[in-house]
């Protein structure tokens, strides 16, 4: 299934750093020449100072040829530089490990500047080495010294540009060593700093206005944040809740469609959370319903087996093309870097989609047929089936009759009320939005048609 690969595509929203991981897991996968992977590998090793890497990657490219010198020089550089580097940060962190001294910090960072200045000459450019010497210590793949030294600098920083760079250096740093707690909030703090809209905040460049900069950037902290969410223990319903507020919404749709892969297959995994979890907020209770409006809008731009299997199932109804898409979306979440571990838990939750679905439009079901839906067995199928209906509630409506082998749905109608309330669900708040964007545009129009002032009138 390499067309329907995203490593391609993910990889330049990535740090080289974060795409090692991707490239290993193509090895493993085969869905390229593994020549080819090591060929991207090695493109990507060279830019570090990982040279021992670079060069194990050389030899298995190239067994015939000599290593290049380069490597050499190469090596003697990054060591200088690193006894250099952390001679200058050691200076101050001798300073700010004190006992004493940590207990004198305070929440002013300019506050903390003068005590440290006045009391042990410690400068600006002395703080930034924490800096220089971390950015180093991660291109040297030591990604747990890099987190260490990045924090001590942003708690003494008042840079907000070197801040900046240092919460992504800190996030790719945490990701890379596994501390997904660490990194959890870490991507939540800087996820606040990226929607502050505040230029120093920004990946951006002198000429690019704001508004796109923090498109960029959220573009960015999307593909990051999959690291994160596909990990965490409660990373499912936290993407849920991140990439269906409308502000990333708007930036999937607008720049990043293939993330519709993955908030699909999270609506999917939390589907216990989304039907039974009273917890659970309405966004993630609600997340299938909002998704497939999505892939409907976006498909024209993007769609694969795993976002064709809610179309299938809730748009056209066709259970024998769910069917089949949910066969090819098998090989797409096995294959797949961040989904490949959830491939059981996704098959599971996906039979249940089909049960209920079928099952609600349905009264007198056949057990083999919905087997047969399900890509299971006849005997699989059955015990699959009547633990279904003993786990959830539809065990209050269904009955199973084994000597003709249905399944028999015995509904009770909602009341008049009742199904008026469901519909009316949300009327008001639709109905503040339409007016707020009512609002908003005649406003836009209004300042538009006000006379500009020119530099010659002030």
């Amino acid at each position: 299934m390499a067309e329907h690969d995203l490593t391609k595509t993910i990889i330049p929203y990535l740090d080289r750093h974060l795409a090692f991981p991707l490239l290993a897991h193509l090895v493993e996968t085969q869905l390229f020449p593994v020549e080819q992977v090591q060929a991207a590998q090695y493109e990507l090793a060279k830019g570090t100072n990982m040279v021992d890497y670079a060069v194990s990657l050389f030899e298995q490219l190239y067994p015939d040829q000599e290593i290049p010198e380069e490597f050499s020089r190469k090596r003697e550089r990054a060591v200088s530089t690193n006894e250099r580097l952390q001679q200058e940060a050691q200076a101050v962190l001798d300073v700010i490990e004190n006992p004493d001294v940590a207990q004198a910090l305070r929440q002013d960072k300019n506050q903390n500047l003068t005590f440290l200045k006045d009391n042990y000459n410690v400068t600006l450019e002395q703080i930034n080495a924490l800096y220089n010497f971390g950015q180093f210590q991660y291109t040297y793949g030591n990604y747990s010294g890099a987190a260490d030294y990045l924090y001590h600098f942003r708690v003494l920083s008042t840079d907000n540009e070197l801040n900046t760079s240092a919460h992504w250096g800190k996030l790719a740093s945490d990701i890379l060593t596994g501390k997904w707690d660490t990194a959890l909030e870490e991507l939540n703090t800087l996820r606040d700093v990226v929607d502050s809209r505040s230029p120093s905040s920004l990946l951006t460049t002198p000429t690019e206005p704001a508004a796109l900069a923090q498109l960029h950037s959220r573009t960015w902290l999307a593909h990051w944040s999959l690291f994160v969410y596909f990990n965490h223990p409660q990373g499912r319903t936290l993407l849920l809740e991140t990439f269906l507020s409308p502000t990333y919404l708007n930036t999937i749709q607008t720049s990043c469609p293939w993330i519709l892969r993955y908030l699909t297959a999270a609506a999917i995994l939390s589907r216990k959370s989304a039907a039974g979890g009273s917890n659970a907020s309405s966004r993630v209770r609600y997340s299938i319903r909002e998704i497939v409006k999505v892939i409907q809008m976006e498909e024209y731009q993007y769609q694969d087996p795993v976002t064709s299997f809610l179309k299938e199932l809730y748009v056209e109804f066709d259970f024998e093309a769910a069917q089949r898409q949910l066969t090819l979306a098998e090989r797409v979440v096995t294959d797949d870097f961040f989904l490949g571990e959830f491939r059981e838990e996704f098959l599971d939750n996906a039979r249940y989609l089909i049960s209920e679905a079928y099952c609600r439009i349905h009264q007198r079901i056949d057990i083999g047929d919905l087997s047969e839906r399900l890509n299971l067995s006849r005997d699989e199928g059955e015990k699959w089936i009547v633990n279904l209906i003993r786990e959830t509630r539809m065990g209050a409506e269904a009955k199973i009759d084994l000597e003709k082998n249905v399944i028999e749905i015995h509904r009770t109608a909602l009341p008049v009320y009742q199904t008026v309330i469901e519909k009316t669900r949300g009327l008001a708040f639709r109905t503040q939005a339409l007016g707020a964007g009512m609002l908003h545009s005649q406003q836009a129009v209004q300042s538009q048609s006000q006379p500009s002032v020119v530099d010659g009138a002030r």
